[in-house]
């Protein structure tokens, strides 16, 4: 019998390091609150080794997919059973060594780029509990544990974007992506409802298993609860119409961006897709969706990153577009190579974020890329580390990035439906990627150094050494190839991989990926290195389109002018008037009334005369007893221990009282 994997103690660890830091992190000494910070996300990436060691055949491991289930009952309502379980199966470890491994590249780095807040020991803290609810996420086998680890990484996510919470911006920013996300993830519950109406339970592999048996059952439901998930997913992996929340995530701390970008809660739309693949692959309608929605975010998103200035903002642009690439695979049931790309983008985005942030930490946190410019000579291993990331994202050969986004666009030229549409988008795409990408590069490294950027504070080691592992990565993560990446994560997706009858059609397609990425790195040569005014001429010559991709589209203004100045005015109206005026003041107005004319009639009586508090002590005897003699009888009110008698007797007695007291 082959022993555990104690699946539980890879999320258990970075919670233990939470509560550490995050409850004894004031009083402990920096170096101990890094080597808990660090330590607990390293337990579990080795567990997660451990693991994959036994999977993919390098020792003897538990077969596929292997489930861990909490002994105690969790959720048991009636016919509804809920259990608290993981499972671990080739697309859950692909993303798991994906999410601790490059995480934990990023706590490293985080020593380095940190060591002077204030917050230090509160960061780790939130950085921990990220990865405990993104490895919750990855792991869980039904879809109501995995919205308790999406919910958290939305939780974690907007702890960490306000980090700074002082600095306004920061706050406004933790806000936003917060709201947004909650729009996003009211349609995911409704999806999950649905499971549950339909098919009685909310574990994938019985979902899977009832699929199975009726093989008839396509479109309508499954259509509807496919568009309710891709709804949350849209949040979540910022996709249109809701990527808003991204590029002002900037305003957290560059590691922050590193770790929400390529390791963990943007890429939990795409994860959950190919989770739920065999409730998309009966709905092509959805798949349709999906591929259209990932093909024009692409589009859109890279547009707008070529006309930004801040260095951060290029790269959540860019995260944005390079999610659109998973999404249009997802779409056309290319899900190994969604996977795949999600994998090296992992590698290549965190290492241009970390690249970044060793640019804005040596100069003091600027972050414009036009006060920056001649830093190679001072910064080579950023800049050797941040060309090996510029290329991999360019998908220039033989780069990471090159394997992974030419076996989207090569599945998507084979799509039966609509797919050479999709390709002749991701492959403008393509172009527009590396022109922005090696603009960022010339700008940052090259040129003339700017006054600004004579300043600089040296990179520790913490920070240059995650970057130098990662370039490594960006180099040859993507080596594997697709056919033996898609061909180990077959038996969890159900893909079978994409064959053409036109000879040697990969190869040509590859060519030409590679040629318009270099036709990319040419346009940005010409403009930012050999002609470096041309692109304030170009501005000039045509206002309108700069302005349009400068302003983003003003999506942020329409959204503003349509749904937020609306829902302010209401909410005023109803908080203000409604709830406020009506409500409680009139609550507050009625309540003071009655206490004020309650208080005249007590006073009235309260006259301190002894006459007087007889008389009414007579006059209460007497409606008593007149309450009894109407009534009839004491038991048809059920008062049997009531009789009239000893009040008459009462009344009596205290009205020849009051006559004495009168004489």
């Amino acid at each position: 019998m082959n022993a555990p994997l104690h699946l539980w103690l890879i999320p258990l660890l970075p919670l233990a390091g939470f509560f550490l830091n995050g409850l004894l992190g004031a009083r402990l000494p920096k170096w101990l609150v890094s080597a808990i910070g660090l330590l607990t996300p390293l337990a579990s990436f080795a567990l997660v080794v451990s693991a994959a060691r036994g999977l993919i055949g390098f020792a003897p491991g538990p077969s596929l997919p292997y489930v861990e289930t909490c002994p105690f009952p969790w959720i048991h309502v009636g016919a509804l059973h809920v259990d608290f379980s993981f499972v671990l199966d080739q697309l859950s470890l692909v993303m798991l060594l994906v999410v601790t491994g490059v995480g934990f590249l990023i706590h490293v780095y985080s020593i380095g780029y940190m060591h002077g807040d204030d917050g230090y020991a509160r960061y780790f803290s939130f950085l921990n509990l990220f990865l405990f609810f993104m490895t919750t996420l990855v792991l869980s086998a039904n879809i109501v544990l995995m919205f308790v680890g999406w919910e958290g990484v939305g939780l974690a996510s907007y702890l960490l974007i306000g980090f700074w919470y002082r600095k306004p911006s920061a706050a406004d920013a933790g806000k936003k992506a917060f709201i947004v996300n909650r729009i996003g993830d009211f349609g995911f519950l409704i999806g999950i409802f649905l499971l549950l109406g339909n098919f009685g339970t909310f574990t994938f592999s019985d979902i899977a298993a009832k699929l199975a048996a009726s093989p008839g059952w396509q479109g309508g439901i499954l259509t509807v609860i496919c568009l309710c998930l891709l709804v949350g997913a849209t949040g979540k992996s910022a996709q249109l119409p809701l990527y808003v929340w991204l590029p002002d995530a900037m305003e957290g701390p560059t590691p922050v961006s590193a770790l929400i970008h390529a390791a963990t809660m943007v890429t939990a739309g795409v994860y959950m897709i190919a989770r739920t693949h065999f409730l998309f692959d009966r709905s092509p309608f959805a798949l349709g969706t999906v591929a259209i929605v990932g093909a024009a975010t692409a589009f859109f998103a890279a547009t707008m990153g070529l006309m930004q200035n801040d260095i951060k903002r290029v790269l959540a642009y860019s995260t944005i577009s390079q999610l659109g690439y998973m999404f249009l695979a997802c779409g056309i049931t290319a899900y190994s190579a969604a996977i795949f790309h999600l994998m090296t983008h992992a590698f290549f985005k965190a290492l241009l974020f970390l690249a970044a942030g060793s640019v804005i930490h040596a100069l003091g946190g600027e972050q414009d890329m036009r006060k920056m410019g001649g830093l190679w000579r001072t910064m080579p291993v950023t800049f050797w580390t941040m060309t090996a990331a510029v290329l991999a994202i360019s998908g220039i050969f033989p780069f990471a990035g090159f394997f992974s986004k030419d076996a989207i666009l090569y599945a998507a030229f084979l799509d039966g439906t609509f797919g050479k549409a999709l390709w002749a988008v991701g492959f403008v795409t393509a172009l527009l990627t590396a022109l922005y990408m090696f603009r960022l590069w010339y700008m940052t490294f090259l040129g003339a150094p700017r006054e600004e950027a004579t300043h600089r504070h040296a990179t520790p080691l913490s920070m240059l050494v995650p970057m130098v592992i990662l370039g490594v990565l960006c180099l040859c993560g993507g080596w594997s190839g697709i056919e033996r990446f898609g061909g180990y994560l077959a038996p969890a997706v159900g893909e079978r991989p994409a064959v053409s009858s036109i000879p040697h059609l990969e190869l040509y397609l590859s060519v030409a990926a590679v040629a318009i990425a270099l036709e990319g790195w040419l346009i940005a040569d010409k403009y930012y290195r050999r002609k470096p005014e041309r692109p304030a001429q170009l501005a000039a010559a045509m206002p309108g389109l700069y302005k349009l991709l400068f302003n983003k589209y003003y999506v942020d203004e329409l959204y503003g002018a349509v749904f937020v100045t609306p829902l302010l005015a209401v909410s005023r109206y109803l908080l203000g008037w409604v709830v406020d005026t009506a409500i409680i003041g009139g609550a507050a107005w009625l309540l003071g009334g009655i206490a004020t004319f309650s208080g005249a009639i007590l006073q009235g009586w309260q006259s301190g005369n002894l006459r007087s508090y007889a008389a009414w002590l007579a006059l209460g005897a007497a409606a008593a007893l007149l309450f009894v003699l109407l009534a009839g009888s004491p038991h048809a009110w059920g008062l049997t221990f009531f009789h009239a008698e000893p009040i008459y007797k009462l009344s009596h007695i205290t009205v020849a009282h009051l006559g004495q007291a009168r004489r």
